[in-house]
């Protein structure tokens, strides 16, 4: 794996808080707007540039991608973010409920993404493309790292372990309770010898964030009359954490419709694929089971586990078992990335939030699942496979505007 060294944007030492801010695809219009609400350091407003627009602008508009450039430029000229003096590489620790992952920051290339030398597990939409592409080349930056794992090496371990030991250049705690640690490197090209063997990485969280830094180099490649290959927008901005390390929530799914039938048509459907009792829990304990919430209470279903083919990475996951025998024949949702009846809840927000959608009148059917496990997802993209839509949610998520990498 080729692991390159860069001068990022960093915060300054007693502004890292207040610029780190949630991935721009994890809250909404309004959500970022009331975190970010008092903060001109906040990266939101380089990330979701739309909170400083009014409501009636289109997402896409132009002035959407010219606002967050303004925002990265006003970010440096206020000294929120500095340039580092000279290329290097760098730690980010998180610490969640007593958990920690530890990743290595740096840029990974292009062609290696084209080459499937970094393995995928999930479909990316055009449009969220286009946007992210357009994105980053209105900034000239990989604004938000790309988060990625492979299997633990020892010898990494044993680089990290000494640099984390030495002086931060950032540690904070966010409002989230979550503790976010920097480091940078003493020895840069001991990583990137030690990153040389092993074999591939895997995109873990920002498929499209991905796609979207493939897609700008090779732009900045065509423009370029005078391309050597030795040019910054041959790289995009990644952290990169030994897979035993990472955690994944479940990714919930919440139902507009019963497709024509009432509750309890639904619920005698579900009687003939497994077993179906309420449950004491409504976060299902096993693979193989997931609960419903119809609106009155918890149901537990169980299904026939002769019936799953464990030997199939990807029908066996429980993101498709329910796509393959609730969402799609008896829901009637064939497509959940283009269907409007169906949507997703991550796993941070808990059951609680699946109730409300549902008690609302919003949703009528909440779908509580268990979550898929890093080595499933590993299986999956070693065969060259692709999970169904919003399969994962990593916890914690890396905090924005602590790394960026600038393409010039």
């Amino acid at each position: 794996m080729r692991l390159h060294p860069f001068a990022s944007l960093l915060p300054a030492r007693d502004k890292a808080s207040q610029v780190a801010a949630p991935p721009y695809d994890v809250v909404n219009r309004a959500e970022a707007r009331a975190i970010a609400a008092g903060n001109p350091a906040s990266f939101l407003h380089v990330g979701r540039s739309d909170i400083d627009l009014p409501d009636s602008t289109d997402p896409y508009d132009p002035s959407v991608y010219r606002t967050a450039r303004e925002a990265l430029d006003r970010l440096v000229r206020e000294g929120a973010l500095r340039r580092d003096a000279s290329p290097g590489l760098y730690l980010y620790r998180q610490i969640m409920n007593g958990q920690a992952q530890i990743g290595v920051v740096g840029c990974l290339h292009i062609d290696d993404y084209e080459q499937d030398l970094i393995k995928k597990h999930e479909k990316t939409r055009p449009d969220k493309e286009d946007d992210r592409t357009r994105h980053v080349l209105t900034l000239d930056a990989n604004a938000e790292p790309v988060f990625l794992t492979y299997r633990d090496d020892a010898a990494i371990d044993r680089l990290v372990a000494q640099d984390a030991a030495g002086t931060p250049v950032f540690d904070f705690t966010s409002d989230d309770g979550v503790k976010h640690t920097g480091w940078r490197v003493a020895n840069p090209q001991a990583y990137v010898d030690a990153f040389g063997p092993i074999p591939w990485s895997y995109v873990a969280d920002g498929h499209h964030r991905t796609a979207s830094a493939w897609r700008a180099g090779r732009e900045r490649r065509a423009a370029n009359p005078n391309h050597t290959g030795s040019e910054e927008y041959n790289w995009f901005l990644s952290v990169l954490f030994p897979a035993s390390q990472l955690r994944i929530l479940p990714y919930n799914r919440v139902v507009k419709d019963f497709n024509g039938r009432d509750r309890a048509g639904f619920m005698k459907e579900l009687g003939r694929i497994g077993s179906v009792k309420p449950a004491a829990d409504p976060v299902p304990t096993h693979p193989g089971s997931f609960t419903v919430f119809p609106g009155d209470r918890w149901y537990q279903v169980d299904l026939d586990r002769t019936s799953i083919d464990e030997r199939d990475p990807l029908a066996s996951l429980d993101v498709s078992l329910v796509q393959d025998r609730v969402l799609g024949p008896i829901l009637g949702i064939g497509d959940p990335r283009t269907d409007k009846r169906i949507d997703f809840v991550g796993g941070i927000r808990g059951t609680a939030e699946l109730e409300r959608r549902v008690k609302s009148g919003e949703m009528a059917l909440a779908i509580s699942m268990f979550p898929t496990t890093v080595d499933q997802l590993l299986r999956v993209a070693d065969a060259g496979l692709m999970m169904p839509p919003k399969s994962t949610w990593f916890e914690p998520k890396l905090k924005s505007g602590l790394f960026v990498h600038l393409l010039s």
